[in-house]
Order: C-alpha cells, then structure tokens, then sequence
C-alpha cells in the first residue's frame, strides 16, 4: 500500500482518491469452507483496502480532503449462495467505510462503497452470456467518478449495474421500550414485530 501511494505521488505530485477495488474468488459452501479459502479473501478484500488507505489516509489529512471508494458487493450486503467468505468480506470493507466517514468528516474526506454488478473475470463463470452482455463495467464508472467527485456524499454504499442505480442503507427501526417486568424472552418475543 506505501509503495503504491508513494508512486502515485511521485508520478503526480500528490492524490486525491483511492480506490479499493481489488479483489478474489475462493467459493465453496459453508461447510465445507477452510481456512485456506477464507485467508486469502480477506487478506484482498479486507486487508488490501486497509493497507493501501492508510498511506493514503495521512496523505489526505495534511492535505484536507480526499475520497475513498471501497468495493462492497451484494455478496455482502444481501449474501449469495457460497459465498461466506466472499460476503464476510465485502461487508467488512462497508464497516470499515463506516468508521472512516467520521474520522475523516473534518478533513473533508468522504469515504463510501460501491456495490458493483459487471461481467469480469470473477463474474464470467456465474451467469450466462445474455445477462452478461447487459452488464458492461463501462456502466460502474459514472458513480465511481460521482463518488470521487468535490459533490460526493459521505457514508453511502451505492449499486450500480446495468446502467441501473440504487442506494442501500443499513437501518434501526424505532424500536420499543419494554418495561422492567417485560426484558425477558417472552418480553422480546412478544413485541418482535413491533420491535
């Protein structure tokens, strides 16, 4: 990640956005899942978004802004069929967006995720050609470019894919005080749906 950052400023003086984008397939059901294919995904996933932010991360302090762009997926989001550790990981780099917003909010560094749907090598072999044929990367960079822009927002995870565009939010509901008498499992059970 140093090494990185420290090309890109050599080559141009200083940056202003990363972004996270790198990434690999190890899939396997749940059950059969072992470290060996667990490892290698977060270190990527995970890892590689932490260790190339960070250079980057006191770059943007001196300088007072910068944007991040971390690569989520609906894998994470929603989870998918096999992909545990695919999911785990992709959910982690939007937690880890979400500490980042507030520490970099009076740096004006505004960091969010992108939740891609493209054909690509990773993709290639989980759809067929009609679908992927609609799902051309080409369709991701408007809101990656909206995204790194001086207009960003901060603290968003936005879907993109087939020239179709969507926000996701992460909510609490209102929720429900329960009374002294009433914080116990019947308590609970009895006002799930409400809570």
């Amino acid at each position: 990640g140093e090494a990185i950052v420290k090309a890109a400023i050599d080559a141009f003086g200083q940056i202003d956005i990363v972004v996270n984008n790198a990434g690999i397939l190890r899939d396997k059901t749940f059950h059969k899942m072992t470290d060996d294919l667990l490892t290698p995904v977060i270190d990527v996933h995970l890892k590689g978004a932490f260790y190339v932010t960070m250079p980057a991360w006191l770059h943007f302090r001196g300088q007072g802004s910068g944007r991040v762009i971390n690569t989520s997926s609906n894998s994470g989001l929603t989870g998918n069929f096999g992909q545990a550790n695919y999911g785990a990981a992709k959910m982690a780099v939007a937690g880890l967006m979400n500490t980042l917003c507030l520490e970099g909010e009076k740096y004006d560094i505004k960091v969010n995720c992108i939740a891609p749907t493209a054909a690509t090598r990773m993709t290639e072999d989980l759809m067929p050609p009609e679908v992927l044929a609609m799902l051309e990367p080409k369709e991701i960079t408007p809101a990656v470019l909206f995204l790194a822009s001086t207009q960003a927002p901060t603290h968003r995870i936005l879907l993109a894919g087939a020239g179709c565009y969507a926000m996701v939010r992460l909510m609490e509901s209102e929720g429900v005080y329960l009374s002294d008498e009433e914080r116990n499992v019947d308590g609970v059970a009895a006002h799930f749906e409400q809570i």
